[in-house]
C-alpha cells in the first residue's frame, strides 16, 4: 500500500441526540474528537418506522395540488 494515500482513521467519540456518546472509528477531525449529531437512528423516521410529514415551504405543495388538482392528486 502506498504512504500518505488514505486518510488517518481513528477513534472519536459520536454524541448521539439523547446525550449517549458512543466512540467510533472515523477519518472525522482528529483522535478523541466529538461529533455531535442532529439526526441519529434513534430519532429518524428511516430507522424508527415513523411516517414523514411533508412540510409546505413557501406553498409549494400547495402551488403543485392547485396546478394538478384535475389530475386526482
Amino acid at each position: 500500500m502506498k504512504k500518505d494515500l488514505h486518510p488517518d482513521y481513528h477513534v472519536i467519540n459520536v454524541k448521539m441526540t439523547d446525550g449517549t456518546i458512543v466512540p467510533m472509528r472515523s477519518t472525522y477531525g482528529n483522535e478523541g474528537d466529538q461529533l455531535s449529531l442532529d439526526i441519529d437512528p434513534s430519532v429518524h423516521p428511516a430507522w424508527t418506522g415513523g411516517g414523514a410529514r411533508l412540510m409546505d415551504q413557501g406553498g409549494r405543495v400547495s402551488k403543485f395540488k392547485k396546478k394538478y388538482e384535475g389530475l386526482g392528486f
